[in-house]
């Protein structure tokens, strides 16, 4: 026996018999637990399934358990995301190409559908997102189509599958009027409407006014239209649902129909055989007149059309449907179109810079016939307009237009009350700011 053991004897035999006990106790239930034989770890690779979100699709991802003692689970990797804005000569290849994808991995994603030849038409100034694993495999792609749809291409085992994912929009009504001081266009702007409802509301109306020629100073104009919301924010503007407009004193009002057409109260369509104007937004420098002089000459000639003073360039289009009777060139005409419509009316096109019809065209209404220009007899650049019913020559201006077909009978009664509702809720509006301002 060691000393070291000799000395620890000595010592608990001094120790009181209690403590003794106590002690073989303890000593009894830690030799036991020692002798406990420990649970074998296991080494087997499990596979769990965990859901991670990507790009707002939730994704099945296989996670393995590794050869380790302990039975941690370990992650392979997170996600790695990147994005892409569109350049200017980018081609799908290139973008690939930049974000280190595989001729392979292109080749499979615009082959997963009919819906990814969509990633043809993007344009410089778009986002394109992506979502790989550690691998550098693509597992999807995002195309935001516009605000409320994207393109998601994602890999589904061993292929790519498309899908479109829209997103809810509401729709609520808002309202503008405006009264015309210097012209409709700023008339427009200063209500708060954006360019392309300004152009909406030029055409709703274009049969019946020419916004070149017929707008005064006090003329007004009201208009309901549609706001586009995703989760609260705004994104974006929808239809003109009705409006209203008065020029010089005359009230046209136009309501929009589930067919996307906009009819008067009545059921009678807005759109006409004939635009009133084969210009947009210009000017008129000599209006209708029998007795007019004739700036070169001087002498007293009929002036049998409207004179659009416009820039060289300005596109002219065809007033209505019909088929090009004269493409040609005179001293007098310069460059010049005529096109029949069915058996009564003839217009005519005049002093342009360039023609861009032939002799048997088939013309549709607004396609564009010409340019402006100073070709002829002619002191500076406009379009010499001219209208003709029966062979005789009437003002533009005032000339009774044919109308087009009108809503059948069994669909008046939903519209009337449609419409109803909509100038209700139209002139509602505009008591509420008149009576603000």
């Amino acid at each position: 026996m060691t000393a070291v053991a000799k000395l620890t004897k000595q010592l608990l035999n001094q120790l009181p018999h209690s403590h003794k006990v106590l002690l073989t106790a303890v000593s009894t239930v830690l030799l036991i637990l020692l002798l406990l034989p420990s649970e074998q770890a296991t080494a087997s690779k499990n596979v769990k399934s965990v859901e991670k979100l990507v790009l707002g699709k939730r994704y099945q991802l296989d996670l393995e358990l590794a050869d380790q003692p302990n039975n941690v689970a370990q992650e392979d990797s997170d996600l790695r995301w990147s994005s892409y804005t569109v350049k200017s000569g980018d081609s799908l290849a290139r973008i690939f190409e930049k974000n280190e994808l595989t001729p392979r991995q292109l080749y499979e994603v615009t082959e997963a559908g009919d819906d990814a030849a969509i990633l043809r038409r993007i344009h410089p100034g778009e986002v394109l997102r992506f979502a790989r694993n550690s691998d550098g495999d693509l597992l999807q792609l995002a195309y935001p189509i516009n605000s409320t749809d994207t393109l998601l291409i994602t890999r589904n085992n061993d292929k790519y599958v498309t899908e479109i994912e829209s997103r809810d929009v509401e729709t609520r009504s808002d309202f503008r009027h405006a009264v015309i001081n210097s012209s409709f266009w700023n008339a427009g702007i200063d209500s708060g409407l954006t360019e392309g409802q300004i152009m909406s509301i030029a055409n709703i109306f274009g049969w019946d006014i020419d916004f070149a020629l017929d707008l005064r100073k006090g003329d007004e104009f009201s208009v309901l239209f549609e706001k586009q919301y995703i989760d609260g924010d705004f994104v974006g503007y929808g239809k003109i649902l009705a409006a209203e407009f008065v020029s010089s004193g005359e009230k046209f009002t136009a309501v929009l129909h589930s067919n996307g057409q906009y009819y008067s109260p009545e059921g009678k369509a807005m759109r006409k055989t004939f635009l009133r104007s084969p210009v947009k937004f210009t000017y008129i420098s000599s209006n209708f007149n029998p007795r007019r002089l004739h700036p070169v000459t001087g002498r007293v000639r009929p002036h049998n059309g409207i004179d659009y003073a416009a820039a060289v360039g300005t596109p002219v289009m065809s007033s209505g449907n019909g088929k090009v009777i004269a493409s040609s060139y005179n001293k007098y005409n310069g460059n010049y179109v005529f096109i029949q419509h069915g058996e009564r009316y003839v217009t005519k096109y005049l002093h342009l810079s360039k023609r861009l019809v032939k002799k048997g065209d088939r013309i549709k209404q607004g396609q564009l016939v010409g340019r402006v220009g100073a070709t002829g007899r002619v002191t500076g650049a406009h379009l010499h307009y001219e209208f003709l019913v029966d062979g005789v020559h009437r003002n533009p201006r005032t000339v009774e237009l044919p109308q087009a077909k009108s809503l059948d009978s069994d669909e008046l009664p939903s519209f009337k009350l449609e419409a109803e509702q909509l100038l209700a809720a139209l002139n509602s509006n505009k008591r509420v700011y008149l009576a603000m301002r």
